[in-house]
């Protein structure tokens, strides 16, 4: 007996020094680049199938090369083009079809979250020539498939240059800004839509599709712009908020033999989200929706005659998802990905538009699609089949059978094939292992080599006191939500501890996954070193558990996920070690959103909350998400105000910090200014931060320290 208890006292001492010997993770470690995970760039495989491209940068000054690689060894083959006098450096690249030009991206200069101007140059393979395309920045840059032309957007028109002839033609006269835009999408369209070009060549070269949208009647949005100049100026331009009018979109074909530009008639189309041509260079597909887009058609356009027939349709009693899935085949079948059976699976149909058969299915979604070899008839695909935290590749026949798990670690993979499907690059990472890197074999998903394994970050991190994800479901409202808990190293089960809540919650959306550290996860992992237990519930509302848990948050944004949120809090409190009295909560634009809202009707439970850029009232944000989810404010004026929490600031009792960036052009500074006047006329004590000129994700320079600063310090004096 004397002898164990010696033992336990010698473990427990020992343990005490381990953990006294590691280092804590300090804000500086976070922002300052400590934990930099390395990446394989911009990775592409070539036509070839059997070598693939990397983009990579070097030294000080900074240079960047264009690496060949061969797959079966993983050796180099050669820099294709590198930075020099000749060709500035670049950040990006893109092959023509045949792989005899590369376009290189330089000087880019971001307009929103997807938009870019960048100065442009053509690397010819063959003689190594480069060739500028616009001595001005320009948008969307796109060779033609034989590399002989590119395709661009300046100020809102369309422009193609000839490369050999150095000649450039302009092809739309009528665009300008905040009236017409040509080839390239509004501020709505790139935020929620997820794309910038909206221009596209046909295989053979000979038209281009070009979507233009005419925004003379959005309303304009302005923002101060403070500077550094003696008086700030305002930054305009189109924002629909919702139940606001939407800018009028129209589909259009320019025809390079004639130079003229003829109108496609769409119909009823409100929406245009993709176009895509088809494999016969005549034959263009096209996306559209109803404005509350829950009714979605696949059309086909002949653009011989710009003739349109219907391919396939789908409607939703909620709405329905927009992907970038279409894939034709050689035959023009197709291959759509949609949750109409209540998950999200992989259809084949017919080049005539006729189901041909549901090719996965399950209680589980499919999370990526990455294509399909003609030569084995296989489909590629990500998946939730091993857990919905999970991910992992498969392939699986057309006709439903013959399924093979690729990959065998338990955490997140993803797949880069090669061009002839021999090959992949899977991307591996868990909560407990960084990225890593390795050479797969199709077929049967045999791993051949380790490319990259993150081994001096893996290496750096055993000097830091680490805690791990503890992995687990809690039952709240009737649902077996996914969780995660991080505690203190030196955990005792006998103590006492304050709780910190964190989440996100938007639709379709997930914290709690097995996959490896991003900067909030550093930051929870600082606080436990502090004391503190982290949890993160992903409620109602949130993706990857199928359609109906997905969609029961339909025309009510907020609700059902602040319920779930300040009942898990409820059940967590009642654990011995949590301390009932020091329960914080806290989350970033939507999740800002949530803790809010959590700290407002939950104000029996919650002691704290920090929300940053959040939103405060959906009648401030944009048409294409927020309608996507509520209707228009008109419809649904009781789903747009009861989860406003300027609708009710006198429920505010516990510690609030409010945080915003004053030039967010996408949750406006609008949203915290309403927030605040709201809380002040309540006479209610709370702490708030705007930071000048900043967007969205507030930072540059030392911005993300000095707000992580603020936020630490809240969380310490209150929690």
């Amino acid at each position: 007996m004397r002898k164990q208890a010696l033992l336990f006292l010698f473990t427990l001492g020992f343990l005490t020094l381990s953990l006294a010997q590691k280092k804590k993770i300090t804000l500086e470690d976070i922002w300052g680049g400590t934990f930099r995970t390395e990446y394989m760039d911009v990775l592409r495989s070539m036509k070839n199938g059997k070598q693939y491209t990397v983009l990579n940068f070097d030294g000080s000054p900074r240079s960047s090369s264009l690496d060949k690689y061969d797959y079966a060894t993983l050796e180099k083959v050669e820099t294709v083009v590198s930075s020099s006098d000749e060709v500035p450096l670049f950040s990006s690249y893109t092959f023509s079809k045949d792989e005899s030009k590369i376009l290189l991206a330089t000087e880019i200069e971001p307009i929103f979250r997807h938009s870019r101007l960048g100065v442009y140059y053509v690397y010819d393979v063959s003689s190594k020539k480069v060739t500028q395309v616009s001595d001005d920045k320009i948008q969307e840059p796109l060779l033609s498939p034989d590399g002989s032309q590119v395709a661009y957007v300046k100020e809102n028109n369309i422009y193609i240059f000839d490369i050999d002839s150095g000649n450039t033609k302009q092809i739309t006269t009528d665009g300008s800004k905040g009236t017409i835009i040509n080839g390239v999408t509004d501020w709505v369209y790139e935020e929620e839509f997820a794309f910038v070009r909206a221009f596209d060549w046909n295989s053979n070269g000979t038209k281009i599709a070009f979507l233009r949208f005419d925004e003379t009647d959005v309303p304009h949005f302005s923002m101060d712009v403070f500077g550094q100049n003696l008086y700030p100026f305002q930054y305009e331009f189109k924002y629909p908020k919702a139940g606001e009018v939407n800018a009028e979109v129209s589909l259009h074909m320019y025809d390079m033999a004639s130079g003229s530009t003829s109108d496609v008639s769409l119909g009823d189309a409100y929406y245009i989200p993709r176009i895509k041509w088809r494999n016969n260079p005549d034959h263009l597909s096209v996306q559209t929706l109803n404005r509350h887009q829950n009714h979605l058609k696949l059309l086909s356009v002949n653009a011989t005659n710009n003739s349109v027939s219907l391919l396939m349709e789908e409607k939703d009693a909620a709405y329905v998802d927009v992907t970038d899935y279409l894939t034709f085949l050689a035959d023009d079948s197709f291959i759509w990905v949609s949750e109409m059976d209540g998950y999200n699976h992989i259809y084949l149909y017919g080049k005539d538009g006729k189901l041909k058969n549901q090719i996965t299915q399950g209680e589980w979604e499919v999370t990526d699609y990455y294509g399909y070899d003609s030569k084995s008839k296989k489909i590629f695909y990500q998946s939730t089949e091993n857990g919905s935290i999970n991910r992992d590749v498969y392939s699986i026949g057309t006709n439903g059978k013959k399924k093979n798990r690729l990959t065998s670690k338990t955490g997140s993979n993803s797949a880069a094939f090669s061009t002839d499907y021999s090959y992949f690059i899977n991307t591996f990472s868990s909560a407990t292992t960084p990225y890593m890197f390795t050479l797969n074999k199709a077929s049967n998903g045999e791993t051949l080599k380790s490319i990259k394994d993150n081994a001096v970050l893996d290496n750096k991190l055993e000097e830091y006191e680490l805690s791990p994800k503890e992995f687990s479901t809690i039952s709240i409202n009737g649902n077996d939500l996914n969780m995660y808990m991080v505690k203190p190293a030196d955990f005792d089960e006998n103590k006492k501890y304050p709780l910190l809540m964190f989440q996100y919650s938007g639709p379709g959306s997930q914290q709690v996954a097995n996959r490896w550290f991003g900067a909030n996860d550093y930051w929870h992992q600082m606080l436990a070193s502090e004391g503190y237990i982290i949890a993160c519930v992903d409620g109602r509302g949130t993706g990857y558990k199928g359609r109906d848990f997905k969609k029961v948050t339909y025309l009510n944004l907020v609700k059902y996920e602040t319920e779930d949120q300040i009942a898990a809090a409820k059940k967590l409190s009642e654990l011995p070690f949590i301390d009932e009295d020091r329960t914080g909560i806290w989350g970033w634009s939507y999740g800002g959103h949530m803790s809010t809202n959590c700290l407002l009707k939950g104000n029996d439970i919650f002691e704290m909350a920090i929300a940053v850029a959040p939103v405060t009232s959906w009648r401030f944000y944009d048409t294409i998400y927020t309608e996507r989810f509520m209707r228009t404010p008109q419809e649904n004026p009781e789903g747009y105000d009861n989860e406003s929490p300027f609708n009710y600031p006198e429920l505010l009792k516990g510690k609030y910090l409010l945080v915003h960036g004053s030039g967010d052009d996408n949750v406006h500074v609008q949203n915290s200014m309403r927030m605040i006047e709201a809380l002040v006329q309540a006479n209610k004590s709370f702490d708030w931060a705007i930071y000048p000129d900043k967007n969205h994700g507030i930072y540059g320079g030392n911005t993300r320290l000095h707000l992580f600063t603020k936020m630490t310090d809240f969380v310490k004096k209150n929690l």
